[in-house]
């Protein structure tokens, strides 16, 4: 072996090498050779094109990199696209046969489309073989060319040669398209009665394909089908019978005459494959072509649906194969579940169905994950069939929901949920707890949910409902959904003989299980609401053990619950309302609870700092109202709530003014709505919030609220203190729509000094952020407690109504804000800001930012400067304009 190397230049300034590859007894092919002209340079390369298909396989595995093999390719590709354009005969088989793999590596090969035609047009059988090996890999049934390869279709499904006619039945089976399908279906019905048992069995393939692509052909082959169900050949029966079931499919005609002329054949048929003797080619595990019993069985199922005759003549066979088939390999298996499914299909027969779920049962007892969960999925069919039979196993459906195998225990509890009624729940739910103990933690979610909607949708009663949330949220609380402890409260409001059980079983809950959040949050409400039943014992009953209880231990359960750690901000606002409630019903402990309260005044979470001053000031100012404030929460009607979750029930109920209503948690509201809680839980109309802290704005249980208003025109400016404490937690009549300076300074004011005492400094009558001033010259002070004056009304269609504030005042700085309505635009505020600089310096790059809430909308216009003299001498103003969406609506502070 040797190599020739030879240079020269021909011509300047080319440097041509002229590389002759290893060659044995002379020289071959594989060499470059050169044409050089004025215009062009071409290269044929004799080597890439006489490469053989495993030569380039080889070099391309032998690739290192990406960049490697897609050199290859290239290379090998642009050689094939010599060879194509110079209409080689002798090297077309080889090439399409090397853009077949290089096709199945993912690379372009569209230009080799019309090679593979070239070659199905041959006459010999290897160049058709390969010509339709590459179409049926190249070309689908979109490709527009296909229409072209129809003919010589034709051509060789009339071919003497039977291998060309097998050869055009599987692409024909494979790519047909519609009008393939219409032009090719007279051949292929007539190929169907071919002497040659391979013939027809591709015939029934490739007619398969056709009805599908053109229903309407399917009554062409009812007949040649009917004689292909009495084939011997099993290869032949199994393509006649999956036919015979799709052509049911497609055609009402096809499924009647198949139900009156074929069932006893097919059912003489199944019954001699299952009773037939040992046969080495057909056998599989000892049971004779399981293939053929599948095939069978699916389309006894097609056509013994809905009709009770047909079903008839089936169930001995059914019952035959049910009893007879070996369950100890997945052959036999695969058929004892088709035989189920069918029994389970057909019209109705209480001992085969019987039968049929035994099996599922013995299923579930099978090492093999696949059974097991197929057996339960069968039984979740089979449970609106025959309910009874499915709870014989219910046991061993539970122990499916302790496997180890995530899919079946998920699958195992849906089958639990549907087994439960109102005779099982108690046993089945106790089963189901008790697992909860041990389970995995990615399986809680899973299963508490089960759980709760179990006990919510069959508790027999709320005893028995209390005991069971209690388990719950003591075992997976922190896996539960809100909506959920938001029911155990509403069910606890309405069982007015068991709110001192459930305190003091929520008590002794919460001192084994205080990591739970949800069941913390469910023990503060109820502590704060029955406290005194707790520290009293009021309520006890014959099943409880005695426990003792001071109003110190009450207190220290909410203590530890706010300051733990564990807890996020909706637990911790819930122990500060609770707190406020306990300071009502134990006046002897207000101190320390005062304290503890306290000690949040300067939280830097806004929410909790807000709550605990006003909180602190109610408590420490204003104790002839806080038992009022802290009264007891309303019962809420339990029908009401489970509407709305489910949606049923609209979230609003709208009112008449001055005249009461029955509201949904089933008290009627008078025209004056009394002092109530602070959470609004007796409002069933309040909008629901549009800030991120809309939990606390609204119900604490989640009922969306929308604004009431009670009052009537007459009453709008006289306001006593109470009403004013009411307007405060938007629980009274809101302001009227043409006096609402007061209610915008008060926003202005609660925005500006949110790290403040707001509710001390704005009784305080020396506080210059207090000062309001309106144009009929009144000045007073607020206090938010303890009354608000009567603003005189604004005149909407004059648009003379102005009022100003300072809203902030120190050594350095003052700001004053001038406010107009424009006439006929109530909902639009034009505020014009002045900054004045009372220090001795000059502020230079001056520049004054706001933000409001989202129902709000702000336009800043450019400011007047942004240098302020010093002493006062000049001042910058800035003009803004609000828009309020919610004009009309008063918004809730807490």
């Amino acid at each position: 072996m040797c190599y020739v190397v030879c240079s020269f230049e021909p011509v300047a300034p080319y440097h041509v090498y002229i590389v002759i590859r290893p060659f044995c007894g002379g020289f071959c092919k594989s060499w470059f050779l050169l044409f050089l002209d004025d215009k062009a340079l071409a290269v044929r390369m004799w080597t890439w094109r006489n490469m053989k298909i495993r030569d380039m396989i080889r070099a391309i595995r032998a690739s290192k990199t990406a960049a490697e093999e897609r050199a290859v390719v290239r290379k090998e590709c642009a050689a094939i696209r010599a060879s194509i354009s110079e209409n080689d005969p002798d090297y077309r088989h080889r090439n399409l046969a090397k853009l077949m793999f290089i096709h199945m590596l993912g690379y372009p090969t569209h230009f080799g489309q019309m090679e593979c035609l070239k070659l199905i047009a041959s006459p010999g059988f290897p160049e058709k073989r390969i010509g339709y090996l590459g179409l049926m890999l190249l070309l689908d049934e979109r490709q527009e060319v296909l229409m072209l390869v129809t003919n010589s279709i034709k051509q060789d499904l009339n071919h003497t040669n039977q291998y060309i006619v097998g050869l055009a039945l599987c692409a024909l089976g494979n790519i047909c398209s519609a009008e393939m399908a219409r032009d090719l279906a007279p051949e292929v019905e007539r190929l169907l009665q071919f002497r040659d048992p391979n013939i027809r069995k591709k015939a029934a393939l490739c007619s398969i394909r056709i009805i599908k692509k053109v229903p309407d052909l399917a009554e062409n082959f009812v007949n040649p089908v009917a004689a292909l169900l009495k084939e011997k050949h099993h290869g032949v029966l199994i393509t006649g019978v999956q036919l015979c079931s799709d052509l049911c499919k497609v055609s009402t005609e096809a499924l009647e005459y198949f139900r009156k002329k074929c069932t006893d054949g097919l059912v003489k048929v199944l019954k001699d494959v299952a009773n037939s003797p040992y046969a080495p080619e057909y056998d599989i595990s000892g049971i004779t072509d399981p293939f053929l019993h599948i095939r069978l069985l699916k389309v006894l199922r097609v056509l013994g649906q809905g009709d009770a005759d047909a079903s008839d003549s089936m169930n001995d066979i059914l019952a035959q194969v049910a009893t007879k088939t070996e369950s100890n390999k997945n052959a036999g298996n695969a058929i004892l579940y088709e035989c189920v499914e069918t029994i389970m299909s057909i019209e109705d027969n209480g001992g085969l169905r019987v039968l049929a779920i035994n099996i599922l049962g013995r299923f579930l007892s099978n090492r093999d994950n696949n059974i097991r969960y197929v057996a339960l999925n069968m039984l979740m069919k089979a449970i609106a069939v025959d309910s009874q039979a499915v709870q014989r196993h219910r046991a061993t459906i539970l122990e499916c929901v302790k496997d180890s195998d995530p899919s079946i225990r998920k699958r195992a509890l849906d089958l639990v949920y549907l087994l439960i009624n109102d005779s099982n729940v108690k046993p089945l739910t106790k089963e189901l707890t008790e697992h909860l103990e041990v389970s995995d933690p990615e399986f809680k979610g899973d299963l508490t949910a089960k759980i709760c909607s179990i006990v919510e949708k069959f508790s027999p009663e709320k005893i028995w409902y209390i005991d069971q949330m209690l388990k719950v949220l003591s075992e997976a609380g922190n896996y539960v959904k809100d909506e959920v402890w938001h029911a155990l409260i509403v069910v606890i409001t309405n069982a007015s003989d068991l709110h001192g059980y459930a305190v003091r079983s929520l008590y002794r809950a919460v001192q084994t299980a205080g990591e739970q959040e949800t069941l913390v949050r469910a023990a503060v409400w109820c502590i704060g609401e029955y406290g005194e039943m707790l520290v009293s014992n009021v309520g006890r009953l014959d099943i409880e053990e005695h426990l003792t209880v001071t109003e110190s231990d009450a207190l220290d359960v909410v203590e530890t619950s706010i300051k733990s750690h564990s807890c996020d901000l909706i637990t911790r606002a819930m122990c500060l309302i609770a707190l406020l409630k306990l300071s009502s019903r134990f006046p002897s402990c207000s101190q320390r609870i005062n304290d503890i309260i306290g000690q949040y005044k300067g939280s830097f979470v806004l929410e909790l700092q807000q709550r605990a001053i006003e909180f602190n000031s109610i408590i420490e100012r204003h104790q002839n109202m806080r038992s009022s404030l802290a009264e007891r929460m309303p019962v809420l009607d339990e029908a009401t709530f489970s509407g709305r979750r489910a949606g049923s029930v609209p979230a609003a109920v709208s009112t008449s003014k001055g005249v009461s209503v029955n509201l949904p948690n089933g008290a009627a509201k008078p025209s004056i709505a009394p002092v109530a809680d602070l959470l609004d839980l007796s409002l069933d109309d309040a909008p629901a919030p549009s800030s991120s802290g809309g939990e606390f704005l609204q119900d604490l249980l989640g009922v969306n609220l929308t604004p009431v208003s009670l009052q009537s025109d007459t009453n709008q400016g006289q306001r006593s203190g109470t009403d004013a404490l009411l307007d405060l937690l938007s629980i009274g009549t809101p302001p009227a729509q043409n006096s609402s300076s007061t209610a915008q300074m008060l926003s202005s004011n609660i925005d500006n000094k949110s790290p403040l005492d707001i509710l001390d400094r704005l009784s305080t009558r020396s506080a210059p952020s207090a000062q309001v001033s309106s144009t009929g010259g009144n000045s007073s002070m607020l206090d938010l407690l303890n009354g608000l004056p009567s603003s005189p009304p604004m005149s909407e269609g004059s648009g003379a109504g102005h009022s100003s504030v300072t809203a902030f005042e120190s050594s350095s700085l003052k700001l004053t804000f001038n406010w107009s309505k424009q006439p006929g635009n109530p909902q639009t505020t034009l505020i014009e800001g002045s900054f004045t600089n009372k220090s001795q310096d000059v502020f230079t790059d001056f520049i004054f930012q706001a933000a409001v809430p989202k129902f709000l909308q702000l336009q800043l216009d450019p400011a007047s400067g942004n240098t302020l003299p010093a002493s006062g001498n000049g001042s910058i103003t800035q003009k803004l304009r609000v828009t309020n969406s919610q004009h009309g609506k008063f918004i809730q502070l807490f």
